[in-house]
């Protein structure tokens, strides 16, 4: 029979997404043991399914949440200095439509939007005349003016991913696949029981728990007997990918007359992401599927503002996730708060629950949480993200600096140079997907036959063993879907070889390999 793992620590974090993953570096940095369990991979669900974007939010400004938008505008600063080879700024097109938001209204909205927070590093809007600009020409006939405003994008499930390394870095454990079975506070403790993937037992005595479960929050936070909260309300959101429909770098983002608002983004060079909708949903999250109409919608807004139009056949990729929303009274799923609430009880043991909030203010939130910690136990440290780089951030040596934003193409070009055996375009999607931990991943290597065999298109063995062994890839799909995007340019058989691959190579780690590397 095997034997139940005994662990101890001060918190133990329950959720594997970004506010989990983050909670876990803000705590672990501080000192603090810790804990992660999340039941499938890092970034498997919600935080894997946005839109791709660090933004302040410029719709909510209709629903007057200056304050959220606010503190969403300075982290994408924060941001950007944090992880500059994820994080890159993105300029959005807003064609105006006679009929929908006035051109007024539009101009007080960029007005505000660029002078919320302070700006170093992204560019002003300003009014565009599209008989003019390249970004017009894509456009359907009519669409003359418009305007051009910054925020940016993020590869969503790698700046999950980092987060948990840099964790781990700091002394965190990281236990993916693993779920929590069940949880109870006994002498001022909480006592939880870990089901890993292949049916080992965990025991963990926590001196806190940290629910950051998303979707299963409120599930969570009944299970620990909190305190009765606001409910929160599950919103799908859902997107598709077609081949590109525009040849500049430029998004653009469109008004519907229902409300919405769609982005066109461009994405993985070869193709175009447009998203998102907002749509009740009450099925199981770990089910959520785009629907036929969604598909139907999304195709249609795209073809009355493109002359280049689609069809649902065009849909190379789509994916929908679902968001815990706060349920603020709101009566449209697009108006609910995109805000986070922090609860916290003390009664039997330290918990604290996260409820609702968006990729983009993930680190504050992180940072208010383990600040809410320190209200209810020793927390030895102060906070200390705002100024640090996630793992690969610091292309220039010097941390997180306007310089390593401004400078990127250089460390790029750099490492093209370093290593001239590797095709350019590849060590190019190094440079953004590792920043300088593609050294760490390359060391040792020479010639290209260092890298061993390629076992899928453009995916040697050298990377898949650091994807394993760092970063807890598991599967073809967290290689092939989340680790990097290659899923969209790969074949069909793509998959099995690296599922192969990875089932073999796997029988020859040592337990505990991986956890030791990371």
């Amino acid at each position: 029979m095997r034997q139940t793992e005994q662990l101890e620590c001060d918190v133990l974090v329950v959720g594997g997404g970004i506010n989990g993953a983050g909670i876990a570096r803000d705590a672990a940095g501080r000192g603090l043991s810790v804990i992660l369990c999340e039941q499938d991979d890092l970034g498997a669900h919600t935080s894997s399914a946005s839109s791709k974007l660090i933004h302040g939010g410029l719709r909510y400004l209709q629903y007057y949440e200056f304050g959220l938008v606010r503190k969403a505008l300075r982290e994408r600063e924060v941001l950007l200095r944090s992880a500059p080879h994820l994080i890159r700024e993105l300029r959005f097109v807003m064609p105006h439509v006679r009929g929908l938001r006035p051109a007024w209204m539009l101009r007080c909205g960029l007005f505000l939007y660029d002078r919320l927070a302070k700006r170093e590093l992204l560019r002003a809007s300003r009014q565009l005349d599209l008989t003019l600009h390249p970004a017009g020409v894509p456009l359907a006939p009519g669409l003359n003016r418009g305007y051009i405003y910054s925020d940016a994008c993020v590869d969503d499930a790698r700046l999950v991913v980092l987060n948990a390394v840099a964790a781990a870095e700091h002394g965190a454990r990281i236990l993916t696949r693993t779920r929590l079975a069940a949880v109870a506070a006994r002498d001022k403790r909480w006592h939880a029981e870990l089901r890993a993937g292949d049916g080992a037992r965990i025991d963990v005595r926590a001196k806190s728990l940290v629910n950051a479960s998303g979707a299963w929050a409120m599930k969570l936070h009944a299970m620990a007997d909190g305190p009765k909260q606001r409910p929160l309300r599950l919103v799908k959101g859902s997107h598709i990918v077609v081949p590109k429909l525009f040849g500049h770098d430029d998004a653009y983002i469109f008004q519907h007359a229902d409300g919405r608002i769609v982005f066109a983004i461009p994405y993985q060079e070869e193709y175009t992401l447009i998203g998102t909708t907002d749509i009740d949903y009450d099925g199981d999250p770990r089910e959520v599927r785009i629907s036929e109409p969604e598909v139907d919608y999304l195709c249609g807004l795209s073809n009355t503002y493109f002359k280049n139009k689609i069809a649902p056949a065009d849909v190379i990729w789509s994916y929908a996730g679902v968001r815990p929303l706060v349920d603020n009274g709101a009566g449209s799923a697009q108006a609910l708060t995109r805000d986070y609430e922090i609860v916290t009880d003390r009664r039997a043991a330290p918990l604290l629950s996260v409820f609702g909030g968006k990729i983009t203010t993930y680190r504050t939130l992180a940072e208010n949480a383990v600040d809410s910690l320190a209200g209810m136990m020793e927390v030895p440290g102060k906070a200390w993200t705002a100024h640090a780089c996630l793992p690969g951030g610091d292309v220039l040596g010097a941390g997180a600096t306007n310089d390593s934003v401004r400078h990127f193409t250089r460390f790029a070009t750099s490492l093209c140079a370093r290593y001239h055996w590797l095709p350019p375009a590849l060590v190019r999607r190094y440079a953004h997907t590792y920043g300088t931990r593609a050294n760490r991943m390359l060391d040792g290597c020479r010639q290209l036959s260092d890298m061993g065999a390629e076992v899928a298109p453009q995916l040697y063995e050298r990377e898949l063993e650091y994807l394993m062994d760092v970063e807890w890839a598991a599967t073809a799909e967290d290689v092939l879907w989340r680790r990097t995007k290659l899923g969209l340019h790969a074949p069909s058989s793509a998959a099995a070889a690296v599922d192969t691959w990875m089932r073999l190579r796997g029988h020859q780690v040592a337990p505990g390999y991986r956890t030791a590397r990371a």
